[in-house]
């Protein structure tokens, strides 16, 4: 591995158990998490990409085992998993001849999520990746094996993958030749926050990953900004990350929020990305900047480019409370972010258009989600048919704290 390319940390024995048991067979697999199943081949394996199948080629002393696995960390979301292109692991004593031979273990995944979410793309493959790589290869070198990978994502992601690896990737859908190595894991141990909700305050070891991933992505898109010559900002820089063109959850006066924003002393940068928006510009942008506010969804996920102390404001519409905490609240708290949230009140959402005040859907959000869970009859109101349109003394409010922190932290950190 090469050094400083991982940083290891140590995720405790919860993580490490959700690796898989101890190795005792040529095949094991660990199916028992909610978000994701992951398989082993302790010992020599051939890969035949053409059958998607890893066969162990060493002494077989058991019944020969046959396997599947759909290596992609959202086993719940019957609708995408649809997608997911299944992976064989065979014992027996069939196999093709090898034609490339490795010294690396093999770690091979899926990239099938939602094509083109900011949010899928970290929560379910790059920090699982990292994760997994921290607690199966903290001490081995490894081949990443990735599958269901397009061309426009391997472009967009392309310095990220390679600050994961030294070797060569190899991308399952365009191969014909087999592949030997040493040993191989295939499916990622994916960040499970769930776990950690208000009702169930249990911390998990992997949330200590944030860090060191925040790390890596500096390592990766920062390396060039120290060289850079910036002048000096008098005023804290705000991004005010919008969503024009998404469905639901839009500022409907954002010119406005701009203008208060100002008022209260920031520099305000409206940031709108999309698909082929530059990872490296992204994170300049976010890097350079001393707050950031966003309603939730995918595009507050570029709060992980944030520096550490710096300020996350996240706009909670109705509905959104525990999605809000369970996917950027804990984990910005974990980045040691100064975290604020602006719950919006019924009067500042689209859904009292849509509904009478006396709807289960606005009265009592929770009790709607815990009667429905979240379904097509969730998922419509609160996530693709509401919008935000802030009151703008009470926003004033929020603004006026979240400019004192970061002032303190541009003053402290520059």
């Amino acid at each position: 591995m090469v050094a400083g390319t991982i940083l290891p940390i140590s995720l405790g024995p919860q993580a490490l158990a959700n690796a898989g048991p101890a190795l005792a067979g040529p095949i094991i697999c660990n199916r028992s998490h909610l978000s994701y199943d992951i398989c082993s081949i302790n010992g020599p394996t051939l890969l035949d990409p053409n059958l998607s199948t890893f066969y162990v080629t060493g002494p077989i002393d058991s019944t020969p085992q046959v396997e599947k696995i759909q290596p992609y960390p959202r086993k719940w979301d019957r609708f995408r998993m649809s997608n997911i292109k299944e992976i064989n692991l065979i014992s027996g004593p069939s196999n093709p001849p090898c034609m490339v031979q490795h010294t690396a273990s093999a770690l091979a995944f899926s990239l099938a999520g939602y094509d083109g979410d900011f949010f899928t793309d970290f929560y379910d493959e790059f920090i699982p990746l990292f994760i997994t790589i921290n607690s199966v290869f903290s001490t081995r070198d490894y081949v990443l094996v990735i599958s269901n990978a397009h061309d426009w994502w391997m472009w967009k992601y392309a310095d990220l993958l390679q600050s994961f690896t030294k070797h060569p990737i190899i991308y399952l859908d365009n191969q014909k030749t087999t592949h030997c190595f040493p040993s191989a894991t295939i499916g990622l141990i994916s960040l499970d926050p769930t776990a950690k909700n208000p009702k169930n305050p249990k911390p998990l070891p992997n949330l200590k990953t944030i860090l060191p991933f925040h790390a890596l992505l500096q390592k990766t898109y920062g390396q060039n900004q120290n060289s850079i010559s910036t002048p000096l900002k008098s005023r804290p820089q705000l991004v005010l990350a919008g969503r024009k063109g998404a469905i639901g959850r839009l500022i409907m006066n954002q010119a406005e929020v701009k203008k208060v924003a100002e008022e209260e002393g920031f520099d305000v940068i409206e940031f709108e990305p999309k698909y082929a928006t530059s990872m490296r510009r992204a994170y300049e942008l976010m890097s350079s900047s001393h707050a950031m506010i966003g309603v939730h969804g995918a595009a507050l996920t570029h709060f992980l480019f944030l520096r550490p102390g710096s300020v996350l404001m996240q706009v909670v519409p109705i509905g959104t409370q525990l999605l809000s905490e369970v996917w950027f609240g804990i984990l910005a708290r974990e980045m040691r972010l100064e975290y604020m949230e602006y719950k919006i009140g019924v009067g500042e959402s689209s859904l009292v258009e849509k509904y009478e005040k006396e709807d289960m859907i606005i009265k009592d959000p929770e009790a709607f989600l815990e009667k429905k869970g979240w379904s097509s009859e969730t998922v419509e109101p609160y996530l693709k048919k509401q919008n935000v349109r802030f009151d703008l003394v009470r926003l004033r409010k929020h603004l006026k704290k979240a400019f004192v922190k970061a002032k303190a932290f541009m003053e402290r950190e520059g």
